[in-house]
C-alpha cells in the first residue's frame, strides 16, 4: 500500500465563532438595517447546517434523470458472475460494467488493455465545444439524439463589466452561435440552457447528476459530477456523437486508484486542498489510464459540493474521472435540489453505490484530512503543490514580486453555496474592521440558482461592500474570457484563483501572468493583504484603527437553511420530449464563425511516403498550446478560421522559439499555421513529433480537428493524454508512441518520414517509422534509419482510420441502414 500523508497541520477552534456571529449582526445594521438584519438572522455562518432539519422542496419530474437501478444491478450481476467469478469490485468498476453495451457477450476484461463498449445515460456539452458536435451530428443523419442531451452556454461570455451586462454583450456578439445552438437543440430534442444560466458542471450537479449513472461531457472537467456518485467522463465531440447516435462508446478499461480519506478537515483546510495536495503527489500524468475512487471514513465528513470540487480537479492529474460512493450529504443535496425521488431510489440501492467489501485497488493513497493544511499550486502547472506554511519561502526563493494583482473565486470548481458562505464569513470580519482588499476581487457564481440564493441571504451585498465584482454565471477568466485592464502588455504579475487550471497564457493571454491555485477561502484572505507571502492563519493586517487584525477561521453552511432560490425563470431550459424535424438549423451563409463540415478523406490504402516533420515540440504541449482559447473561442464553429491558431503555443525544440518553424520548401521561417497551410497547398502531408503527455488539459477536440484539416495524418509522441489521443483517433489521425523514449531525440523538423506497417495495421502491432535526414548544405547527402513505434488502436478504431474518421464510419452505417 502506498501511503502518502500530508504534513501535519492542526489549529484549535476558539471562541471567535461566537464573535463572528455578533459581528454579522452589527454588520447588518451598518449596511442596510431594514433588510439585512432579517436576512442574516435567517442563517448562521458560524455553524454547519444540520442537514436533517433542512426543508425538502417540492420535487420536480425526475423520470429522465433517475437511473434504472434494477436494470443496472441486473447487468452488473451478469458481468460480475460470468467474467469475474463473483469477485469484489470497486465502485467505479461496478458502474462501468453495469453500463456495458452488451453484458452477455463481452469476453475477458483486462484493465489497461480491453476496450469497453458502453452506453452512457446522458451527454452534456458547453457552447464552445457543442458547435462542432452539432455540425458532426448533422452529418450522421439522425432525427434526434438517442440519449438525453443538454447544451450549456457558458464559454462565450467575456468578463468585463460584470453580471448581466456581460451576458447582454455576449447575446449580441455571439448571437449567431446561440441561435445556431438553440435551433439545433429544438431540431434534435436537446435541452438548451441560455447564456447566463450557469456553468455546465454546476448546472449538471444541480439538475442531472445521479448516483450510479454514467454520463459523458465535452469538457475535461465533466468529472465534477463524481461528487454526486456519477461516473462522468470528459470526452471530445466525436465521442459525444457516438452516444447521441446510439452507437457504443469506447473506453479502455481503466485501472483504479483508491484514495483513502480518514479524519476530518479542520480550520482553514477545505476540500480543494485535498486535490491540490493529491495533484502534487500524482503529477499531471500520474492519473492517466486510471479512475480515482475515494473511500474511507473521511468521506462522510465532506459535503456533496466539496466532493464535486475534488472530482472536478482530478482532471488535472490525467485521470479518466473521479468518483465518491453514495453518502448522506449526497442524499441531502439531491433533496435540496428538488430530486428527492432520485435520493430515495439511490438509498434503496445503496449496496450498488459503494465498493464491494475487499475490493481491489491497483494503487492506494491515504490522506488524513485532520493533518491536511491549505495548499497553493502553481504557477503554470496545476501539480506544483506547496503547503501554505512554506509558500512565502517558495515565493522569496524564486524572486517573485510580493504582490497579488487580482483574486478570483468561483468557477466550476468552487462556486457552491458552501464556498460562498465560507468566503462571506471572512469578508464580514474584514469589513467590520474597516479592512478592504488590496487587490482586485472577482466573484463568479456557478449558476443563477447560486446567484439568487447568495443575493437573498445577503452574501452578495457583503462581497460588493468591500469592492468585490460579481461576474456573470459563466466560465469567464478561468478559460481566458477576461477583458483585463489592470496590466500593460506582457507585464509579469501574479493572480490567485480558486480555478482548476493555470497553464501559461490561459487566463488573460499574457504568458507572464502567474496563476496560483488555492481554495476560495485562501484566495479571499490573501486578496485582502495583496501579498503572496501573506499567511492568513498566522499573519495579521492593520484595521481602521491601526490595530492588528487577524482572520478567524472561515465557516459556513453546507446548504442554505431556507433552501435554494430557483433563480430567474427566464433561465430555465427549454423542455423537450422529442426532436422537431421541421426546424431549420440557423447558419448565416456569410458567417465567419460557423461553417458546415466536409467529411475528411478516407485513407488512401497505402503506406505513407514523403511526410515532413512540421515541428518537434519540446516539453509541455497542452490543448491550450495546440488550439488556444480566449479570443479564439469565437471561431469554434468555423474550422478553417480557427485553424489559424494551430500549435501557436508550441515550443520548437530545434530553435527554442514558440510558433516559429522552417518551411523546407522555401527555406524561410514562418508561423506553424502558415507553414502547415503552405504544405497543404503543395500537397505535402506533415507530422508532429511531441514529448510526454501531449495534449493534456481540456477536452477540446479542435486540437485534433485542426491538425487533420491542415494535413496531418500521424503524430508521434513519447506519450499522450487520454482525451486528446482519443480525439485524434476519432478524426482519422494515427497517434503513435515511441517504443524507445530516447528515439524522440533522433528526429528534427524537416525530416522526411515514411511508414512500414500501416498496411495490415492491427491492435498491438508495431509500426516502423523510416526517417530520412537531408544535409542542409547538400541534399544529396542523406542519412536514413528506422525506429519502432507502438499504438493503442482497437479494431474499431482502426476502422475509423481507414474510413477517414469515426464520423465517416457512422454516416456510412447510417446510410446503409436507411437504404
Amino acid at each position: 500500500m502506498v501511503k502518502l500523508l500530508s504534513r501535519s497541520f492542526s489549529r484549535k477552534m476558539n471562541s471567535r465563532c461566537l464573535f463572528i456571529g455578533r459581528r454579522y449582526y452589527q454588520l447588518a445594521q451598518s449596511i442596510n438595517q431594514s433588510r439585512l438584519i432579517h436576512l442574516n438572522f435567517r442563517r448562521s455562518l458560524a455553524t454547519i447546517t444540520d442537514q436533517s432539519k433542512l426543508p425538502i422542496p417540492e420535487p420536480k419530474d425526475c423520470s429522465k434523470i433517475t437511473p434504472n437501478y434494477a436494470k443496472l444491478v441486473e447487468n452488473l450481476s451478469i458481468v460480475q458472475k460470468r467474467i469475474f467469478g463473483g469477485q469484489p469490485l470497486t465502485l467505479a468498476e461496478k458502474i462501468l460494467y453495469a453500463h456495458l453495451w452488451n453484458s452477455k457477450e463481452i469476453g475477458k476484461i483486462i484493465k489497461g488493455e480491453t476496450y469497453l463498449q458502453l452506453k452512457p445515460d446522458r451527454v452534456a456539452m458547453q457552447d464552445a465545444s457543442s458547435q462542432t458536435v452539432i455540425l458532426q451530428f448533422m452529418l450522421a443523419g439522425m432525427p434526434e439524439t438517442a440519449v438525453p442531451t443538454s447544451i450549456h452556454c457558458d464559454h462565450l461570455i467575456e468578463a468585463y463589466e460584470g453580471g448581466d451586462k456581460d451576458v447582454k454583450t455576449a447575446e449580441v456578439t455571439s448571437k449567431e452561435i446561440f441561435d445556431f445552438l438553440k435551433s439545433a437543440s429544438e431540431k434534435y430534442g436537446i435541452e438548451f440552457w441560455k447564456p447566463g444560466s450557469g456553468i455546465i458542471h454546476q448546472i449538471v450537479l444541480e439538475n442531472y447528476a445521479a448516483p450510479g449513472s454514467l454520463m459523458i461531457g465535452t469538457d475535461s472537467h465533466t468529472p465534477n459530477a463524481g461528487g454526486l456518485g456519477t461516473i462522468a467522463i470528459g470526452v471530445g465531440g466525436a465521442d459525444a456523437v457516438d452516444a447521441m447516435a446510439d452507437i457504443p462508446w469506447e473506453l479502455k478499461a481503466p485501472k483504479i486508484i483508491g484514495v483513502k480519506l480518514t479524519g476530518k478537515l479542520n480550520d482553514w483546510a477545505s476540500p480543494k486542498d485535498v486535490i491540490l495536495h493529491l495533484a502534487g503527489k500524482l503529477t499531471v500524468r500520474g492519473g492517466t489510464g486510471h479512475i480515482i475512487e475515494y473511500f474511507g471514513t473521511g468521506i462522510e465528513t465532506l459535503s456533496c459540493t466539496g466532493m464535486a470540487t475534488i472530482c472536478n480537479m482530478g482532471a488535472e492529474v490525467g485521470a479518466t474521472t473521479s468518483v465518491f460512493p453514495f453518502t448522506s450529504s449526497m442524499h441531502s443535496y439531491l433533496s435540496a435540489t428538488r430530486r428527492h425521488p432520485v435520493a430515495k431510489q439511490a438509498t434503496s440501492y445503496a449496496s450498488y453505490l459503494k465498493a464491494d467489501v475487499n475490493a481491489h485497488y491497483d494503487q492506494i493513497i491515504e490522506i488524513n484530512l485532520s493533518e491536511l493544511e491549505p495548499h497553493i499550486n502553481g504557477p503554470f502547472t496545476p501539480d506544483l503543490s506547496t503547503p501554505l506554511s512554506k509558500f512565502a519561502d517558495f515565493v522569496t526563493k524564486n524572486g517573485w514580486k510580493d504582490e497579488i494583482k487580482a483574486g478570483l473565486i468561483g468557477s466550476c470548481t468552487n462556486s457552491s453555496y458552501q464556498d460562498m458562505s465560507r468566503v462571506t464569513s471572512l469578508v464580514a470580519q474584514a469589513l467590520d474592521k474597516g479592512v478592504h482588499p488590496k487587490s482586485d476581487f472577482f466573484i463568479t457564481p456557478g449558476s443563477d440558482q447560486i446567484r439568487a440564493t447568495m443575493e437573498r441571504d445577503g452574501q452578495t451585498e457583503i462581497l460588493q461592500k468591500v469592492g468585490g465584482r460579481v461576474l456573470a454565471n459563466a466560465c469567464g477568466p478561468c478559460i481566458g474570457q477576461w477583458k483585463r485592464t489592470d496590466i500593460q502588455g506582457n507585464e509579469e504579475n501574479a493572480i490567485l484563483t480558486s480555478f482548476n487550471r493555470n497553464f501559461k497564457n490561459r487566463n488573460d493571454g499574457n504568458p507572464s501572468t502567474m496563476n496560483f491555485l488555492a481554495s476560495p477561502e485562501i484566495v479571499t484572505a490573501m486578496t485582502f493583504a495583496g501579498r503572496l507571502t501573506f499567511n492568513p492563519i498566522t499573519d495579521t493586517l492593520v484595521d481602521k484603527d491601526g490595530k492588528p487584525f487577524q482572520f478567524s477561521n472561515p465557516s459556513g453552511d453546507e446548504l442554505p437553511k431556507h433552501g435554494f432560490e430557483k433563480g430567474r425563470e427566464f433561465y430555465e431550459p427549454t423542455q423537450v420530449s422529442a426532436g422537431n424535424p421541421s426546424t431549420q438549423i440557423v447558419i448565416p451563409p456569410d458567417s465567419n464563425r460557423l461553417q458546415l463540415l466536409e467529411p475528411f478523406p478516407i485513407w488512401h490504402g497505402s503506406e505513407f511516403h514523403g511526410l515532413r516533420v512540421l515541428i518537434k515540440v519540446k516539453g509541455k504541449c497542452t490543448t491550450d498550446h495546440i488550439s488556444a482559447a480566449g479570443p479564439w473561442l469565437k471561431f469554434k464553429g468555423h474550422l478553417e478560421n480557427i485553424s489559424n491558431n494551430t500549435l501557436i503555443g508550441a515550443l520548437n525544440a530545434d530553435n527554442e522559439k514558440v510558433n516559429v518553424v522552417r518551411n523546407v520548401l522555401t527555406g524561410e521561417d514562418g508561423t506553424i499555421p502558415e507553414v502547415a497551410r503552405y504544405y497543404k497547398e503543395n500537397n505535402i502531408q506533415w507530422i508532429v513529433v511531441a514529448d510526454h503527455n501531449y495534449g493534456e488539459g481540456s477536452a477540446r477536440e479542435h486540437a485534433a480537428l485542426q491538425v487533420r484539416y491542415l494535413g496531418c495524418p500521424i503524430i508521434i509522441a513519447r506519450s499522450f493524454a487520454r482525451i486528446h489521443e482519443t480525439n485524434l483517433k476519432k478524426q482519422g489521425v494515427l497517434p503513435l508512441i515511441f517504443k524507445n523514449d530516447d528515439d524522440y531525440n533522433l528526429l528534427s523538423g524537416g525530416d522526411i518520414i515514411s511508414t512500414v506497417g500501416i498496411i495490415g495495421l492491427e491492435p498491438g502491432k508495431d509500426v516502423t517509422i523510416r526517417i530520412r535526414k537531408e544535409k542542409s548544405d547538400d541534399k544529396k547527402k542523406v542519412e536514413e534509419f528506422d525506429i519502432l513505434t507502438k499504438h493503442t488502436m482497437s479494431e474499431n478504431q482502426i476502422e475509423w482510420f481507414i474510413m477517414g474518421s469515426a464520423l465517416n464510419l457512422i454516416a456510412s452505417k447510417q446510410k446503409s441502414t436507411s437504404i
